[in-house]
């Protein structure tokens, strides 16, 4: 199911639009807003600093198919049919999807590259960050499955997703907390920065491999693996 569907991907040129946009809006945010070869230090902090927006927008661009083309194209009760529970199938396009994701943040190495030539960066950092990253785009794949599994047009399905990752996006950002504060008070929008995915990443861009986002990231993405998993059951 995994190389089934990890094949899937490759089968149509969006695949490497996909790859290039996503290479494009790296690097661009990182160098050119974020002031990655201004700032004159060997790190790459402000690189994954944007990942969060990129994997909001593109995790759902991603996972918007893996059931909604099922139900358009009508080949679910096919696919239901094979000798594999619905839980396999599942977890076989959820892990696809992901390796499809790991492979456009493999080719940001070369960024990494960049930064070692420039000067001599702490490669554990960034090897925490990129981890960090993957767990990220994970959290926001398990959210696009939801989405996908609901309906049977990607585009939907891709609007939903991308809606609900942005706002754990914002969650944790000044704006957004002051009208978080005054809906549920201090105390509340503590425990809601909680949630936020960039909270959550930022450990990993210091170097700092926490349990805490750790569970927080699996958490999220195999309980939308797990809801897909119960909708496209009952539907």
């Amino acid at each position: 199911m995994v190389r089934r569907e990890f094949a899937g991907y490759f089968r149509t040129p969006l695949a490497y639009v996909f790859l290039a946009v996503f290479n494009a809006f790296a690097v661009s945010l990182a160098f050119f807003v974020g002031g990655l070869y201004e700032s004159g230090i060997a790190s790459l902090d402000r690189f994954f600093l944007y990942h969060p927006w990129l994997w909001a927008f593109l995790a759902p661009a991603a996972g918007a198919r893996l059931w909604a083309e099922e139900r358009r194209q009508g080949t679910i009760e096919l696919l239901l049919t094979w000798p594999i529970t619905v839980w396999q199938a599942a977890l076989g396009k959820f892990l696809a999807a992901w390796l499809f994701l790991a492979c456009a943040l493999l080719m940001t190495v070369p960024v990494a590259l960049t930064v070692g030539w420039l000067g001599d960066p702490d490669w554990g950092v960034i090897i925490a960050g990129y981890a960090g990253s993957l767990l990220c785009a994970g959290a926001c794949l398990g959210i696009a499955a939801i989405a996908s599994a609901l309906t049977r047009s990607q585009v939907i399905a891709f609007v939903t997703g991308f809606l609900a990752c942005f706002i754990l996006v914002l969650v944790g950002y000044g704006v957004f907390d002051e009208l978080l504060a005054g809906l549920l008070g201090s105390a509340g929008v503590d425990e809601v920065r909680r949630l936020g995915l960039w909270r959550n990443l930022e450990p990993f861009t210091l170097g700092l491999v926490d349990v805490r986002p750790i569970a927080y990231f699996l958490s999220v993405a195999f309980a939308g693996l797990g809801l897909s998993t119960i909708i496209v059951e009952r539907r």
